[in-house]
């Protein structure tokens, strides 16, 4: 059994979503595959169904807030409460995390801005002024995103499929033969699978772990490399209980923490349909759940999951209300391997910021902080950043490749600038300008490396893409005016 379809996306999560729909929508015909069971992506059976504050959040992402907003009870927007770096005078004991609490005063637009403080610890008053995020039922975005695909009338999706083999020639991929038996053909593909599994399986190159500072020069790299990775989160929900009770360990559960001596800060989240989302920093480490195994890293995170919700409640009265109701069915996971794009975003650019590039095929915008969960202490990559910076379209090319693009945490970043770059709405729009630079090169019948970069931003902009700090006052009433 054979299909040909203009473009192929390996992945339905944040990018593989954006390049889906982005393609679709400009008419190709499109094939979504899924080895998940659903769309969705960490967004979904993660539990990661928090977008952050930060610049890069228009296009795609601000058109699914506005779907959801219609819904009750599916969406809505966070300002921070209590935090451990900031504990009130009569707290008993500093809050175990940080509190995130929804507020219907604000709007999508106060969810734009991250850079600029100093510090989350020094910088009090401005983190609790610009520092608003967005929080949305998983279900709900589901569906959503769902519809939109199905609604461009030009994306087929295949869930619970997965990759057998990949034959490539000459830079290009000539097809893929899928767990359901088929062979499929396209003229672009994307790999948006977050460990990038198809660039990999062409043959791609990757890495994995943290560079030596040789490598790009950038000040915050270790002298040599290092095998660290961004820890790994299982993320649970507890929902208000009628009696005030410890939910009970299992006997086999130790009751001491596992993680250097004491349990990870948590975020925990008010949602939108009631209950709490708790977001440990991390569960585990990332190295640790790569070298686990799928299986085995979430056994072990689903252990420290019911031994961080026992440590809640017996230290914390007020979490005595609620009882463990939702573990998230799959892993978080910040970082895996990484493909050698034809261009590569590095501590420079963050530090540097938009002002101070000189990359003329920027297609989206990041103010994320160099941002690591679990690394060891002497990782010196953290800070917030002073402005936005631009991520190139050639970080998603991989090298050598001529239809082939990578939209997810995978592209061509350095560890560092992917510790900053990897977030949910930042993804998506790598995918709408992979799906739209897909588009293009199709219309012109040209090879992906070759579409223009001025005619791919002018597509982007045209579908309210930032490109640009500040924000142009054009797209500054669109957003206001749409929510």
């Amino acid at each position: 059994m054979h299909h040909h379809y203009n473009a192929i996306v390996v992945g339905a999560g944040s990018g593989g979503i954006g390049a889906a729909l982005a393609a679709a929508r400009a008419g190709l015909d499109v094939l979504l595959v899924e080895a998940a069971p659903t769309i969705g992506g960490t967004a979904v059976r993660a539990g990661v169904s928090i977008w952050e504050m930060g610049v890069g959040g228009t296009g795609l992402p601000f058109e699914i807030y506005r779907h959801l907003r219609v819904q009750p009870g599916a969406v809505g927007i966070y300002t921070i409460g209590r935090h451990c770096l900031w504990p009130g005078p009569d707290e008993p004991a500093p809050y175990p995390g940080g509190e995130l609490r929804l507020d219907p005063s604000l709007r999508y637009v106060h969810t734009l801005r991250r850079h600029g403080a100093r510090s989350m610890r020094d910088d009090q008053h401005f983190v609790r002024a610009h520092w608003h995020g967005v929080v949305f039922e998983p279900a709900a975005y589901a569906r959503v995103v769902h519809r939109l695909l199905t609604e461009s009338r030009h994306c087929t999706i295949r869930c619970s499929t997965t990759l057998t083999a990949v034959h490539t020639d000459a830079g290009h991929v000539q097809s893929l033969t899928l767990s359901d038996g088929s062979t499929v053909t396209a003229g672009a593909y994307v790999d948006a699978t977050g460990d990038v599994a198809l660039a990999r399986a062409c043959g791609a190159a990757t890495h994995l772990g943290q560079e030596a500072r040789a490598a790009f020069d950038e000040p915050g790299a270790p002298p040599e490399p290092m095998p660290y990775l961004n820890g790994a989160t299982l993320i649970y929900r507890v929902t208000p209980s009628p009696h005030r009770t410890v939910d009970p360990l299992p006997r086999d559960m130790p009751v001491s923490c596992w993680w250097h001596d004491s349990f990870p800060a948590a975020s925990i989240a008010q949602m939108p349909r009631g209950g709490l989302l708790v977001n440990m920093l991390p569960t585990l480490a990332g190295r640790e759940a790569l070298d686990l195994g799928p299986r085995a890293a979430y056994g072990e995170a689903r252990r420290r999951v019911l031994a961080h919700w026992h440590h809640l409640q017996t230290r914390y009265p007020e979490f005595l209300d609620y009882h463990l109701d939702w573990i998230a069915p799959a892993l978080g996971i910040r970082e895996s391997w990484r493909i050698a794009g034809e261009a590569t975003l590095t501590e420079h650019d963050l530090l540097s910021g938009l002002s101070g590039q000189t990359h003329p095929d920027v297609i989206a915008l990041s103010d994320h902080a160099l941002d690591t969960h679990g690394k060891p202490p002497a990782d010196a990559g953290r800070g917030e950043l002073r402005e936005p910076y631009g991520i190139p379209y050639r970080c998603l090319i991989p090298q050598g490749f001529r239809n082939l693009l990578v939209a997810c945490r995978g592209a061509g970043f350095s560890a560092l600038a992917a510790s900053s770059c990897r977030l949910s709405r930042t993804m998506m729009q790598l995918g709408q300008a992979a799906g739209t630079a897909i588009a293009l090169a199709h219309a012109r019948g040209i090879d992906l490396p070759d579409v223009p970069a001025g005619a791919l931003r002018d597509h982007l902009w045209a579908q309210h893409v930032q490109l640009e700090h500040p924000m142009p006052a054009e797209l500054m009433r669109f957003l206001e005016r749409e929510s």
